[in-house]
């Protein structure tokens, strides 16, 4: 099942009609504009042979274009004829050779897994009925949690409304400080440029002394503009600030928000269903293709039997999970006595590393070995895999 395939073969055949539409159109446009014009001359003089003459062989001259039209719609069915050959060769409806049989499920925590996704994607009608229909009648733990998230979301979104997403930033301030996270300051700065247009400059500089202060370490840069940005407050639009407007500003704040709320929960920012679909549409193929050479070769295969997948299956980055950690200096694994610590340029080395390299505490700060950053000891964090 190569999804690279059917797509570009999709592009194909959107492309010929996407060309097919605009010749039709500038075919129908011209002769459109030719007719108007034989019909007001037409109206104007009482001799119509001229005219009708005149008008057949402007016709005959553009006949070449009409059957342009047609080589183009030809071309058109042509791609639309091996479409569904492609996907009748591409997409196999037996899949059964490429799993297992005899894996035993939970299916409390799969059923889970499913209504878990669809709170996340604020189906919560859904996924309450999906939980009856299984006849799972414990609700998912993290069913009101994310009702909250999508209300505060859904606040941002439609209604524009920051207050929510503010309350819950400032609640969590301390653990959004630790997980490093500027959300707090994109929301401040949203709210900045809501006074600064709706009531006066001196109360969107009261607004930022009072709240935004505290981030002047870390978002010097991003203050200095907003505040630069009062010089136009009337007309934010046509000035060199003009990209603090931009719609991707509140899109940024609503990911950030989803993914550090997420987070605090202790769930990934992507649901268990939505990484295990997508890894599998990337190993699917391989394993499918593997069988169908194997079944080809005539050699027999145990699939139900066998500890390990037959053949490596590669999966992109952001599908390669690792539960343990060596540290890239003392080649050493990881451990509840040598845990891996986050440095404040934010790489990893493990806790008696990090020690050697200060001299057991005696030195407050140490270069690190991968970049020239000056690290501080005592903002070195532990990390949990």
């Amino acid at each position: 099942m190569e999804l690279k395939s059917i797509k570009d073969a999709f592009d194909r055949v959107a492309n010929k009609q996407k060309l097919s539409y605009t010749k039709t159109q500038e075919i129908i446009q011209m002769l459109s504009q030719e007719l108007d014009k034989a019909l007001i001359l037409l109206q104007e003089q009482f001799d119509h042979r001229p005219i009708l003459a005149s008008l057949k062989k402007t016709l005959q001259e553009n006949s070449p274009i009409v059957n342009q039209l047609e080589v183009t719609e030809k071309e058109l069915n042509m791609a639309l004829t091996k479409y569904p050959k492609v996907l009748e060769k591409q997409l196999s409806s037996d899949i059964s050779k490429a799993y297992r049989h005899n894996v035993e499920f939970d299916t409390h925590v799969v059923n889970q897994i499913i209504a878990n996704f669809f709170y996340r994607q604020g189906m919560f009608d859904v996924g309450d009925c999906f939980l009856v229909e299984t006849g799972d009648e414990s609700e998912c733990s993290t069913r009101e949690s994310f009702f909250e998230m999508h209300r505060i979301v859904e606040a941002m979104e439609k209604r524009r409304e920051l207050g929510p997403a503010l309350n819950w930033a400032t609640s969590n301030s301390e653990k959004l400080k630790q997980a490093r996270s500027d959300l707090e300051m994109k929301l401040h700065s949203l709210r900045f440029l809501e006074i600064a247009r709706d009531q006066t400059s001196q109360e969107a500089i009261n607004y930022a002394r009072k709240h935004m202060a505290g981030f002047a370490d870390s978002s010097l840069y991003e203050i200095q503009k907003l505040i630069c940005s009062l010089l136009w407050s009337r007309n934010l639009e046509h000035s060199p600030y003009s990209d603090l407007l931009a719609p991707s500003r509140w899109n940024d704040a609503v990911r950030e928000l989803t993914r550090q709320y997420c987070n605090l929960l202790g769930e990934s920012s992507e649901s268990a269903l939505s990484t295990t679909v997508s890894a599998g549409t990337q190993a699917l193929p391989v394993l499918l293709k593997y069988m169908n050479v194997m079944v080809a070769a005539s050699k027999k295969l145990d699939w139900q039997s066998v500890e390990q997948l037959p053949v490596a299956v590669e999966l992109s980055e952001e599908f390669q999970f690792r539960s343990v950690f060596v540290c890239p200096v003392s080649k050493e694994q990881a451990s509840d006595e040598n845990p891996p610590m986050m440095m404040s340029c934010g790489h990893v080395l493990c806790k008696q590393t990090i020690n050697k390299m200060s001299k057991n505490g005696a030195r407050s700060s140490f270069k690190c070995p991968y970049c020239p950053t000056d690290v501080d000891i005592s903002r070195c964090r532990q990390l949990h895999f």
